[in-house]
């Protein structure tokens, strides 16, 4: 494995920009270290703002079930916590890193965290496959799964599972007795023609 703790992480919302006044409404977290699950954090958040039937059918995420749920603000106060300093990842990272930051922002937090993305990773790893959505590299890696997607504590969860399996994959396909963070995040960032060569 990486010998290195990480936390990965899922964000279900309103919608696609905090900067358009999307807010979070679910937040799912586990901590991985020495190649094994070791914590977790989950909890439904209440944005202040109506969740619109299109958000709740697909994540099933009701108004009634955010109103009776603690604010966004004692939320991310507790995952401030749980998050330390421990590099992130998340699956399409660069939404769920905006919605992070912007709620941290609203605690007058900031992340100084470093953040993978295990999707542009995905498809360094695995450039055959035809589709790098969660679900899809689930199916194409056989990953246990109960069968929910779009709720936060199931897709972090999923997530992390994805995370072990890649590394697994790094090592066996490139022969690499660990991967760094830095090789990852550099991994996510180059071309798909210079990730043949990456390794060695």
């Amino acid at each position: 494995m990486g010998n290195f703790p990480v936390i990965v992480l899922d964000f279900e919302t309103t919608g696609l920009s905090p900067r358009g006044g999307d807010r979070a409404i679910e937040i799912g977290a586990v901590l991985i270290d020495a190649g094994r699950i070791v914590d977790r954090f989950h909890s439904l958040m209440n944005p202040g703002i109506p969740v619109s039937p299109f958000i709740q059918g697909l994540t099933g995420i009701s108004n009634a079930m955010v109103r009776s749920a603690p604010g966004c603000a004692e939320v991310m106060a507790g995952f401030g916590e749980f998050m330390g300093q421990y590099p992130l990842a998340a699956h399409n990272a660069s939404f769920d890193g905006r919605f992070l930051d912007a709620e941290l922002a609203r605690i007058g937090r900031e992340r100084t965290n470093e953040m993978v993305c295990t999707l542009l990773v995905a498809r360094r790893v695995y450039p055959h496959i035809l589709s790098h959505k969660l679900e899809a590299l689930v199916r194409y890696k056989n990953l246990h799964t109960d069968g929910t997607f779009h709720r936060a504590a199931a897709d972090a969860e999923m997530t992390a599972r994805l995370w072990m399996a890649m590394i697994e994959d790094i090592k066996g396909l490139y022969g690499v007795g660990e991967v760094s963070l830095e090789s990852l995040q550099k991994l996510s960032r180059i071309s798909k023609a210079k990730a043949r060569t990456f390794f060695g």
